[in-house]
């Protein structure tokens, strides 16, 4: 891994992408985005994640998380793409899904290509950590994140897409509890 997407500190805040392999449109069905949900509540609950923005795209998750004192980021990003794999790549092939053989001959291919996996590989390695440090680069990154779903034409306004904490920044409840970004306050400990 190069040394540019490193979690280096493990008491700061990082913007972070985790993309499905071959950015294969996946999350277009509310199951494979619901997976992806739960399982950030869960690592949330059980697994130290602080998490203050997201947003879930058709093949890839934006955060801007942390991890509390006693966890690391990389260790719960690997149990959650671990975990969101294996429960995705069940639902598509036991739900009905019309494109069923094509995504799994993707999944199956970057496995095999990978002579240390087996089965199926859904994400791609690596979830390029970026720290986060000063009000102007958070200020990008928090925007960058839930303009997403505006800046690919589905919804208007930030705020109208489900799978995002944008929900959370209008006073809107969101499908997730995210610590709220006001000027720097994760940094001020």
């Amino acid at each position: 891994m190069s040394e540019k997407y490193k979690v280096r500190d493990h008491e700061q805040a990082y913007f972070m992408t985790l993309t499905v392999v071959g950015w294969v449109d996946v999350f277009t069905r509310e199951n494979h985005r619901m997976a992806v949900v739960e399982s950030l509540r869960y690592c949330q609950d059980h697994k130290g994640l602080e998490l203050f923005a997201w947003c879930l795209m058709s093949n890839h998750l934006h955060l801007i998380a942390r991890a509390k004192e006693g966890s690391t980021l990389p260790e719960i990003i690997r149990d959650l793409k671990k975990h969101t794999a294996k429960q995705i790549i069940g639902q598509i092939m036991n739900e009905p899904e019309s494109r069923r053989e094509w995504m799994l001959t993707i999944f199956k291919g970057e496995a095999d290509r990978l002579k240390r996996i087996s089965g199926y590989k859904f994400w791609q390695d690596g979830f390029q950590p970026k720290e986060l440090h000063g009000n102007a680069f958070i200020s990008q990154k928090l925007q960058y994140v839930h303009a997403n779903p505006v800046e690919e034409g589905l919804v208007e306004y930030p705020e109208d897409w489900m799978f995002s904490s944008a929900r959370n920044y209008a006073d809107r409840k969101g499908l997730l509890e995210v610590e709220v970004l006001q000027d720097a306050q994760m940094y001020d400990k």
